[in-house]
């Protein structure tokens, strides 16, 4: 197919002159009749992969897709630009249904999203087989990889699509898949017959930081307070703690919702809605929250605990900044946190393989929070990728020398061995800082040889140290309750002086303190009068979403009206040169929006 007819695609309805890098070829696979994997950073246009092919020539394009609310948000965006896009899902009524099947049959339908479980029902695949199906898209692809951290057993149904659909293409797309994943979905889904397209993982405009964890509220409070009005999330491990953490920036003065299984369905619908919809909100949420989330303009994600893996922490993150606008991903994590998520890697049910793979995916990102040097191309190599130094990380920001600490090791471990390797990160610390408490005192542990060897350092240095000794693999962290510190095989090379430790110092106070620098603003000249007709049109903007039940993003994106704001299109043709504005747009909202650019203009 001629690059002229994709490219007329891709302006009329999208209103994009170009495509993104990544974009071109797995289309044209589709295009050929092959079947496509496609793992693209969040943000980087993945839908289009299968919207462009599902609007040449005539037939239906399947999208399965997890979630309700994220099938209804794309269907919005889809006809406001003019496409005829469905779903069929649990919350329709029979009339609604029977309409939908109608426009299916008449070919009027073009993109159908439907859950897999409602794909894979007998009935559903008898009809859909007697239809015209050109292609089959699965969006969140990682959810079909049972060594991935979002496996959804429905999701595995969809492995016997091939043998339903023989003839029709499958597009599989994802934005985090590590190697072990990747290699999963083109075994079970594809049976190997498909062509993998990887575009990388960096998303530069996201900002990295990682802080021990010293008081999460009052670590909370001093990132939020330069954000006053923006979107963003806030990550919990706990329901209880999610709410406890919506309570407490209600208090502080923020706009907060919680979001968490165990909220009763309407809440949890509503609140996430108004998340989706409404700007300035802050989403306080478990794990629950987040998969397909589509709002462009969420400038941050807050992790308050540790996640369960890179990967995971990777899709959490890319909840930020899909506008390309800068964001921020902040963490905090300690010991209890790690001890935590071994222990829920042990209580699971899987088999010992896969809690053996989880334990390495957490062993990896406990060293990226201990990461001595760019935070960035540490997450990037867990991907197979690499990047230059980013200086957009709290480790570039704040370069730190390491300091030689085969001694200070050798002092930790030394404490873990005489104690019986059975006692928790605060008993040792007291033990090596020479503490006088009543515990030490009665276990006779204030007699011991390590004893106040490490006095050289306060506590707060040394309970860096642990973390970054269980971090290089030199100590071990019992998941059981009180999660003792043990030595390993390392640590014992390490007591002999046959291995060496460098650990990462405390500082005082950061120059680039990323905990309460200012979130940084898009890289956009506007000047005075400019932006005064960029409020005015995002004004406008908002009213036109309200009435139409719509979130604002679906009529335009900022980058759409900051465009408007420099150009002032005064022409319908000067109006279609804006970016991501397709024949729909102009036709539905060209007027509107020039009438406003023309009374905002000084006079």
């Amino acid at each position: 197919m001629g690059s002229e007819i994709l490219h007329a695609v891709l302006k009329e309805t999208f209103g994009f002159e170009t495509f993104r890098p990544g974009q071109e070829e797995p289309i044209r696979a589709l295009l050929d009749g092959k079947n496509v994997f496609c793992v693209m950073p969040t943000g980087a246009g993945k839908s289009m992969i299968f919207q462009v092919p599902a609007l040449l020539g005539t037939g239906l394009t399947i999208v399965v897709s997890p979630l309700i609310a994220l099938m209804q948000d794309q269907i919005s965006a889809l006809q406001v630009l003019g496409v005829e896009a469905d779903t069929l899902n649990s919350t329709r009524s029979m009339d609604e249904i029977t309409a939908t099947w109608e426009r299916i049959r008449s070919g009027k339908t073009r993109l159908l999203y439907m859950a897999p479980e409602r794909l894979m029902n007998s009935g559903t695949l008898e009809t859909m087989q007697s239809l015209d199906v050109k292609m089959i898209a699965i969006d969140e692809a990682h959810c079909i990889s049972q060594w991935g951290p979002s496996f959804r057993p429905e999701y595995e149904m969809l492995m016997g699509l091939k043998a339903h659909f023989p003839k029709v293409p499958i597009a599989a797309l994802t934005a985090s898949a590590d190697d072990a994943t990747r290699k999963d979905i083109v075994t079970k889904l594809f049976d190997g017959d498909v062509e993998v397209f990887v575009s990388g993982f960096d998303r530069p405009n996201i900002s990295l930081s990682v802080e021990p964890k010293a008081g999460w509220k009052r670590q909370l409070k001093a990132f939020v307070q330069n954000r006053q009005g923006q979107s963003g999330i806030v990550y919990c491990l706990s329901r209880k703690k999610t709410e406890e953490a919506a309570a407490f920036l209600i208090d502080e003065g923020f706009n907060a919702l919680a979001y968490h299984a165990g909220m009763a369905k309407e809440v949890r619908e509503n609140n996430q809605r108004r998340f989706v919809k409404e700007s300035g909100i802050i989403m306080t949420a478990t794990v629950a929250f987040g998969m397909g989330i589509d709002k462009p303009d969420v400038r941050f994600v807050f992790h308050t605990d540790m996640p369960a893996s890179m990967e995971a922490y990777y899709q959490e993150i890319g909840r930020a900044g899909r506008d390309g606008d800068p964001a921020d991903a902040y963490m905090l994590y300690g010991l209890d946190d790690i001890r935590m998520r071994r222990q829920f890697i042990e209580q699971d049910a899987s088999s010992d393989t896969e809690k053996r793979r989880a334990h390495k995916r957490l062993d990896t990102l406990i060293a990226y929070c201990e990461a001595p040097t760019c935070r960035r191309q540490a997450l990037l190599t867990y991907f197979s990728d690499t990047c230059e130094p980013c200086n957009n990380c709290d480790v570039c920001l704040n370069p730190v020398e390491l300091s030689e600490g085969t001694r200070e090791g050798q002092m930790a471990l030394s404490a873990m061995v005489r104690t019986g390797q059975r006692f928790g990160p605060a008993h040792i610390i007291d033990i090596l800082v020479g503490a006088n408490t009543a515990r030490l005192r009665q276990l006779r542990h204030d007699q011991l040889p390590t004893w106040g060897v490490g006095k050289d350092h306060d506590k707060n240095q040394w309970r860096s140290i642990l973390r970054q000794l269980v971090a290089a693999g030199f100590a071990h962290l019992d998941v059981a309750e009180f999660g003792g510190l043990s030595v390993t095989a390392s640590g014992g090379l390490l007591l002999k002086g046959e291995e060496s430790f460098s650990f990462r110092p405390v500082v005082g106070k950061l120059k680039n303190d990323p905990l309460v620098r200012k979130a940084r603003q898009p890289d956009i000249d506007l000047d005075e009068g400019e932006a005064e007709i960029y409020e005015r049109l995002k004004r406008l903007r908002g009213k036109i979403a309200g009435e139409r039940n719509v979130p604002a993003y679906v009529i335009f994106h900022d980058k759409s009206l900051r465009d408007m704001a420099q150009k002032q299109p005064a022409s319908v043709d000067e109006f279609s040169q804006v970016h991501g504005v397709g024949q729909a747009k102009l036709d539905q909202f060209g007027e509107l929006f020039m009438s406003e650019i023309k009374i905002s203009k000084p006079q």
